[in-house]
Formats: structure tokens, C-alpha cells, sequence
């Protein structure tokens, strides 16, 4: 079990080396789809989201925030704790120490581990962390009825049972997150959309007036109340 805490190791994105095939592949996406009118986190995550699956939907399905990004890219970057679902996450995230209590955490009636595992690492960190949530929607629902007040959400839980309806009730919430409309998602595509603001350059001012959704992402999923109209 990791500890996270502002002393925890935090990568200098500018010492990070791209490597020749990841540069090929992101040439080749943008060949595939225009991603220029994205703000600027925005476009980090959804290029990052759709590298990670090679599924251009996610241009479509994703519902962001530009506002929420730049405040949780800070937060993250100031070294805020990190939190994940499950250990596949967490292998996704090479470049910043997570918290994981899928060990300790046990079922009970009403509760499922994963539920479990979100209420430790609760106690554990506190407000303010980062939450990325790929594998199980009982994470994603237990994480709702908790005073958590996170920096943000990665909700991206996979499934045919309660993911989708998850991450609807994740928008309902108000919360600042990354979510998406249909089923799909997963612990590559949640490690991906954490992976995409620790890569960003922090040369951003934080603008609380304007806020600037994803324009593609909101052309299917629409605004987060109309997301949750279709979920």
C-alpha cells in the first residue's frame, strides 16, 4: 500500500522522453481526427484517452470540463493524493505514487470490496485528492456518498451492469470530473486521462470565470444534465 502525500514523488513532465513510437501514434491520430479545437487539457486527455484504447469515439463520449482540468492539473501538481480503484490503475500511472486499498478493504452485506476499499482510502487522504476510478462502479457510487471534496473525478468504470448509470450520477453530482456516456472504459483509459495532466506543462493560470467544455466531447454526450437524459 502506497502513501501519497505532497513529499511523494512528482515527475518533472519536461524530463519526460517521448518515444519515438508513442510520437508515430499521436502524428497518426491526429492524422485520423482534428483534435486543434480542444482546449488545451481538454485535448491532453482525449488524445491520451483515445492513444490508450486506439478508439476514436472517445472524441465523442468523453464529458470534460476545461475549468476542472486546469484546477485539478494544479492541485496535482502541487501534490495532491492520488487515489485509484483498483492495482491496474495504479500500474498505469507510472510516474506518481497512488493510493490502493483493494487489499485491505473486505465485502460485507450491502458492501462490495471495491466500495470497501474507497471509504479506507478516504480516511486515509482526506479532501482534495484525486480520484481515478476505472474498473468497478461501486468505487465510483460509494465515492459519491462520501464528503470527499475531490480536485477531481476520473470516473471511468467499465461494465454492462451500473457503469453507465455511475457516471451519469457522477455529472448529476457536480463534482469536478472526466467521465463518459456509454459502458465502455477501463483501467487503461482512466490511468490515461490522470496520465495526460501529469504530462502537461504547468504554465497555466487557473481562470475561475470561464469555463470551456469539451466542444467534441459535448456533441454526442451534450452538457452533463444532458448526459445524464441519455445514461
Amino acid at each position: 500500500m502506497s502513501r501519497v502525500f505532497p513529499e511523494s514523488r512528482i515527475a518533472d513532465p519536461g524530463a519526460r522522453v517521448v518515444h519515438p513510437i508513442e510520437e508515430e501514434s499521436f502524428r497518426r491520430l491526429r492524422a485520423r481526427l482534428d483534435t486543434s479545437h480542444f482546449p488545451p487539457l481538454t485535448r491532453a486527455v482525449v488524445e491520451r484517452v483515445i492513444h490508450s484504447a486506439a478508439d476514436l469515439d472517445y472524441a465523442s463520449d468523453l464529458v470534460t470540463d476545461e475549468v476542472a482540468l486546469e484546477k485539478a492539473h494544479r492541485a496535482l501538481h502541487d501534490g495532491a493524493p492520488v487515489v485509484v480503484d483498483v492495482e491496474m490503475v495504479a500500474a498505469g500511472i507510472t510516474r506518481r505514487d497512488t493510493v490502493c486499498r483493494l487489499k485491505d478493504a473486505v465485502s460485507g452485506p450491502g458492501l462490495t470490496r471495491s466500495a470497501h476499499a474507497i471509504r479506507l482510502a478516504y480516511e486515509q487522504v482526506g479532501p482534495g485528492a484525486l480520484w481515478v476510478i476505472g474498473c468497478a462502479p461501486t468505487a465510483l457510487e460509494e465515492l459519491l456518498t462520501l464528503d470527499a471534496a475531490p480536485a477531481l473525478v476520473i470516473g471511468l468504470p467499465v461494465g454492462f451492469v451500473g457503469a453507465a448509470e455511475s457516471k451519469a450520477a457522477l455529472r448529476e453530482s457536480g463534482l469536478p470530473a472526466v467521465s463518459n456516456v456509454s459502458e465502455k472504459g477501463g483501467s487503461a483509459v482512466a490511468a490515461a486521462a490522470l496520465n495526460a495532466l501529469l504530462y502537461h506543462p504547468v504554465s497555466h493560470p487557473v481562470n475561475d470565470a470561464v469555463s470551456h467544455p469539451a466542444p467534441e466531447a459535448e456533441s454526442r454526450a451534450g452538457s452533463p444534465s444532458e448526459s445524464k437524459e441519455k445514461s
